[in-house]
């Protein structure tokens, strides 16, 4: 069975592994970076970009969750999980993980707008999909071999690039599975490319 790891530092995580199991996988909640060889694949969820930055340095995740990405095992950033991935961050100095050629913005839809929700039609994923906003960041710009998978009032909320993917939304707050599905085949994928 495929092994999916949620990392659990902070944020929405149990929502996560039972999405991840009613997508076919098995959810593993991830508190040490030994744990990342038992998986083949690995969401970043949502919480405080910050506040998990600060958790990956203190239990010194930082060049294991990098080497992951780097080995080709693919990685899912909801919400602070996409602002980990970014090559750059509008106003820090520097950015997190760097795996994903891309600009973003933190909570980019205002204080008015902390938490709404939207029907979106994601490319590959659904034509309808209940997107879940809670002080959600977006994607300003994105790398050529960056793929848009959605956007919502003219900003970039969902994207692929490669093996990594993102939403600025929480796809695990709904009863709606696609968009961890279409993770977990990605997944499956990548498991038959890296065993060739």
């Amino acid at each position: 069975m495929i092994k999916i790891g949620v990392l659990g530092l902070q944020g929405a995580v149990r929502e996560h592994v039972d999405s991840i199991q009613a997508s076919g996988a098995e959810g593993i909640i991830i508190k040490k970076k030994e744990q990342l060889e038992e998986i083949d694949g690995l969401i970043l969820p949502g919480g405080e970009s910050t506040t998990i930055r600060r958790l990956i340095d203190k239990y010194d995740f930082f060049d294991a969750l990098v080497a992951f990405g780097k080995q080709g095992k693919p990685i899912f950033g909801t919400c602070a999980g996409l602002i980990l991935l970014a090559g750059e961050v509008v106003g820090q100095e520097k950015a997190h993980l760097q795996l994903m050629d891309m600009k973003v913005e933190r909570n980019a839809f205002g204080r008015q707008k902390e938490s709404f929700e939207a029907e979106l039609p994601i490319k590959g994923v659904a034509d309808d999909f209940n997107a879940v906003f809670i002080r959600a960041p977006f994607i300003r710009e994105v790398g050529e071999d960056v793929e848009v998978l959605a956007v919502y009032d003219e900003a970039i909320v969902a994207a692929r690039q490669g093996h990594f993917l993102c939403s600025a939304f929480h796809p695990e707050l709904t009863d709606d599975h696609r968009m961890t599905a279409y993770f977990v085949t990605m997944v499956e994928e990548s498991m038959k490319e890296l065993a060739s």
